[in-house]
């Protein structure tokens, strides 16, 4: 098996992912959003790319909550914004979830290509390295990014579920992106908190007021839950439904 890492959406190649399981990871914030949501009992988040489409979808769905963001805030008329720390039990329990952000839901919807999609973050890493591997294909990790460009936290987590990967199967031939993620994820692997001052995205989210978010989407091993995506009813969905 081979193990590659495409490190913002536009380097995702639709071959590679023919056959292949992709973990999707967009550490800040959408990737722990729907991680939190799915353990808190929401029914299934609809991931769309943009704001009106996204309105668009929860017109025709009775009782579904509309969520995301855009440049890190809640858009007008939305229920809930992007942070972990909303996607409560009493708020999400039983609903449908409309959602849309600047990066993860569009790199979610990049990985559709792919024969099993799932999220991962640093809240479920060893959880998601464990799903990946038994799907029993290759794996690409699909990093958002920020804005068509490269993100550190995505990069750094994805260097982690890259070392857990080939600690399980030493035998996989991992690409060079791949190689470049490990080597990111090296100096934060005891510490992945640490990257709330390395990360300009972290950093400006603090400075909004946000930082108890950062802290909550860097912690390590919070959730077992993989968020599982399923291009044929275009949901996202918990694997124990």
């Amino acid at each position: 098996m081979r193990v590659d890492v495409a490190l913002t959406p536009a380097a995702v190649e639709a071959s590679a992912l023919a056959g292949a399981t992709a973990l999707v990871i967009d550490v800040l914030r959408a990737s722990t959003s729907m991680i939190t949501a799915l353990a808190n009992g929401c029914a299934a988040l609809v991931p769309v790319a943009e704001v009106d489409e996204a309105r668009r979808r929860v017109a025709s769905l009775p009782g579904a909550l509309l969520a995301g963001e855009r440049g890190g805030d809640p858009p007008d008329g939305f229920d809930l914004g992007n942070s972990p720390l909303e996607f409560t039990r009493p708020r999400v329990e039983g609903r449908t979830i409309v959602f849309t952000t600047s990066n993860g839901t569009r790199a979610l919807i990049a990985a559709r290509p792919a024969a099993a999609v799932g999220v991962a973050g640093f809240a479920n890493l060893e959880a998601a390295a464990d799903w990946a591997l038994g799907q029993g294909r290759s794996i690409v990790v699909v990093c958002a990014g920020e804005l068509g460009g490269r993100s550190v936290e995505d990069e750094v987590c994805a260097g982690l579920l890259v070392e857990r990967l080939l600690r399980r199967r030493p035998d996989a031939e991992a690409g060079p992106a791949a190689h470049a993620a490990l080597e990111a994820g090296r100096p934060y692997a005891a510490d992945p908190a640490r990257l709330g001052q390395d990360s300009p995205h972290a950093r400006r989210l603090t400075s909004r007021g946000r930082g108890p978010d950062v802290a909550a989407c860097l912690e390590l091993g919070r959730f077992a839950l993989v968020p599982i995506y399923r291009p044929d009813v275009d949901k996202v969905v918990s694997p124990y439904r």
